[in-house]
C-alpha cells in the first residue's frame, strides 16, 4: 500500500506534536521522510547483523527490542501504538547493532531516515528541537530503566512496568515481560501473586 501526502502529514503531526509542535513548512519536510510498512507477527525488522538507519514509530502493533546474553533472549524495550523505537548506538556510530527489533503483532510502522532527520535538523530550528527532544526522551527512558534495575525490588519494577506500559502488560507474553524485568517467568508469577 502506497502512503499518501495526507497519510504522511497525519502521521508526522501525530508523532512530532508530543515532543515539539512544528510549523507547517517544517512539518511538511519531516512528513516527507516517513515511510509506511505493514509488519507481521514474528517478523524481524532489525537483526544483529544490520546497521540501524531509521527511527521507527508504531502506528499500530507491538514491537520489542531484544538481545542475546549467554544464550538467553533478553527484552530490552517495548514499543506499541504511538511509541517510537530506535537503536541509538547503531544509529550514532554506523556500526552493527547487538539489539534486534521484532514485531510481536500484525501492525503498521513508519520508518524515518535518521540521516534525513539529522540533515533537516541542521537547517530548521523546530526540527532540531524535535530531534533533541526525541533523543533526550530516549536517554531519560534508558536512565529510568537502569535506575529501576539498580534500586528497585522485583515488585517495584513490576509496578513501574504496569504504570509505564499498561498496553504492553496486556499484550506481551509473560516470558518477554519477565526478561524485560530481569526476572524468570516463575519469579514474575510470584510477584503477580503477591508472594515476592
Amino acid at each position: 500500500m502506497t502512503n499518501t501526502y495526507e497519510d504522511n502529514m497525519g502521521i508526522a503531526r501525530r508523532f512530532t506534536r508530543r515532543l515539539h509542535e512544528l510549523p507547517s513548512e517544517e512539518l511538511e519536510l519531516i512528513a516527507g521522510l516517513f515511510v509506511r510498512h505493514e509488519v507481521h507477527k514474528g517478523e524481524l525488522l532489525l537483526s544483529e547483523k544490520d546497521i540501524a538507519k531509521d527511527i521507527i514509530f508504531v502506528e499500530k502493533g507491538l514491537l520489542r527490542q531484544f538481545y542475546f546474553k549467554e544464550g538467553r533472549d533478553i527484552t530490552e524495550n517495548f514499543a506499541c501504538d504511538g511509541d517510537g523505537a530506535m537503536c541509538i548506538v547503531s544509529l550514532f556510530t554506523g556500526h552493527r547493532n547487538c539489539l534486534q527489533l521484532e514485531s510481536l503483532e500484525e501492525g503498521v510502522i513508519w520508518a524515518i531516515s535518521y540521516a534525513g532527520l539529522v540533515e533537516l535538523s541542521e537547517r530548521y530550528l523546530h526540527i532540531a528541537r524535535f530531534h533533541r527532544h526525541l533523543l533526550e526522551g530516549s536517554l531519560i527512558l534508558s536512565q529510568y530503566k537502569a535506575d529501576s534495575w539498580r534500586f528497585e525490588t522485583s515488585r517495584e519494577r513490576y509496578a513501574r512496568f504496569l504504570k509505564d506500559y499498561p498496553q504492553v502488560a496486556k499484550r506481551a507474553s509473560v516470558n518477554h515481560i519477565a526478561s524485560y524485568l530481569l526476572m524468570t517467568p516463575e519469579s514474575l508469577s510470584r510477584v503477580r501473586a503477591g508472594v515476592l
